[in-house]
C-alpha cells in the first residue's frame, strides 16, 4: 500500500486504461440499460457494481494468495484507486492560471474539480471552489480508500472506489437521480463515515494548532448538508484561518452552504497551501494505513495459528 501510495504521489494516474475510468464506462452502460426512476432499481444498481468490484478483487487475492506477486498486486490496486498527485496538479494549474488573470482558463479548469456551475465565479469564489474540493478529495480520493484498504485488502481498495465513483455518477440530487440514486449517494456516507473524521484528525495533527483545529471541525462539521464533507472542509478551514462556504450554483439549483471556519476569504495564493496540507495528510495517511494493515494482517494470522491447538485441545478433552 505504501508503495501504491509513492507511485501515486510522483507519477499520479494512469495515462491510459484508467481502471475506474473502465468502471465508470460499465456502470453507466448498466445505467443505460437499467435505469428507472425507483429506488428499488437504484438499490440492484449499487450493490451490483459494488458487489462486482469487491468481487474483482476477492478473486485477485485468492489468486496470489501469499505469493510474490501479492504485494505487487496491492501496489497497483492502490496506485489505480488514489488521486494525491492529481489533486495537487488541479490546484497549482488553478492557482498559476488565476495568477496569471485568465479567469476564463481558470473557470474551465475548474470543471475538472467540481460539479458547479463556474460560469458567473470571481477569483475568490473559484479559488473557494476548488479548495473545498482538495479538503474533500482529501477525504475520498487519499484517506478513505487507503482505510479500507488497510482493514480489507484488494476489495477494499476497489469496493470503495467503486462506491465513490457511483456516488460521483448517480449520487447527486436531481430528478433523474433523486430515486435512482439514492442507494449510491447513502452507501458512500456509510463508507465515508470514519474516514472523514480520520481526515479531520489528521488534518489536526498535521496543522499548528491540532486542539483548536479539531475544536473547530467537530463544531462545523455537522453544518454541511453532508454528513462527512463539513469535517474534511472545516478541518482545513481552521488549519488555514479560511472561512469556507456559502452560495453555489448547480445548474438550476442554488444553494446557499453554511460557513465554516472563523478565517478570512479563501484567496488564490492559499491554493499551493491547501496542496501541501493534502499532502501531508496523505502521508500521515499512508503510514497509519499501512501499519494498520500490518497489525491486522499478524493478528489474523495469529489467530489462525491458535485455532488448531484450541481444536487439538478439545478433542483430547472429548477422548
Amino acid at each position: 500500500m505504501a508503495a501504491g501510495a509513492a507511485v501515486d504521489a510522483l507519477v499520479g494516474d494512469p495515462r491510459r486504461a484508467h481502471p475506474v475510468a473502465a468502471f465508470g464506462t460499465l456502470a453507466a452502460a448498466a445505467e443505460a440499460r437499467y435505469w428507472a426512476d425507483s429506488r428499488a432499481r437504484g438499490v440492484a444498481h449499487a450493490l451490483a457494481c459494488v458487489g462486482a468490484a469487491v468481487a474483482l478483487g476477492g478473486c485477485a487475492e485468492r489468486v496470489t494468495g501469499a505469493r510474490r506477486g501479492y504485494p505487487v498486486l496491492v501496489a497497483l490496486a492502490t496506485w489505480s484507486v488514489l488521486g494525491a498527485r492529481t489533486l495537487r496538479v488541479e490546484a497549482e494549474a488553478l492557482h498559476g492560471l488565476l495568477c496569471d488573470g485568465d479567469l476564463a482558463g481558470a473557470r474551465e479548469r475548474l470543471t475538472h474539480l467540481v460539479g458547479r456551475d463556474p460560469s458567473q465565479l470571481d477569483a475568490g469564489e473559484i479559488s473557494r471552489a476548488a479548495l473545498e474540493s482538495v479538503a474533500e478529495n482529501t477525504c475520498d480520493a487519499i484517506v478513505a480508500p487507503l482505510l479500507w484498504g488497510a482493514i480489507a485488502g484488494i476489495p477494499g481498495l476497489l469496493g470503495y472506489r467503486a462506491v465513490n465513483t457511483l456516488d460521483a455518477m448517480v449520487g447527486h440530487r436531481s430528478p433523474r437521480y433523486q430515486n435512482f440514486g439514492w442507494a449510491s449517494a447513502r452507501l458512500d456516507d456509510l463508507a465515508n463515515l470514519a474516514p472523514a473524521r480520520l481526515t479531520a484528525a489528521l488534518v489536526a495533527a498535521s496543522g499548528p494548532r491540532p486542539v483548536t483545529i479539531w475544536r473547530l471541525a467537530r463544531r462545523d462539521g455537522a453544518r454541511h448538508p453532508s454528513p462527512n464533507s463539513g469535517w474534511s472542509e472545516a478541518a482545513f478551514a481552521a488549519a488555514l484561518g479560511l472561512r469556507l462556504g456559502g452560495r453555489n450554483v448547480y445548474g438550476d439549483r442554488v444553494e446557499h452552504r453554511p460557513l465554516l471556519g472563523d478565517g478570512r476569504p479563501v484567496r488564490p495564493d492559499d491554493l499551493p497551501r491547501a496542496a501541501r496540507l493534502s499532502a501531508r495528510v496523505g502521508a500521515a495517511a499512508t503510514a497509519a494505513s499501512a501499519l494498520a494493515a500490518i497489525l491486522l494482517r499478524r493478528r489474523g494470522r495469529a489467530g489462525r495459528a491458535a485455532r488448531p491447538s484450541e481444536y487439538r485441545s478439545e478433542s483430547r478433552t472429548a477422548a
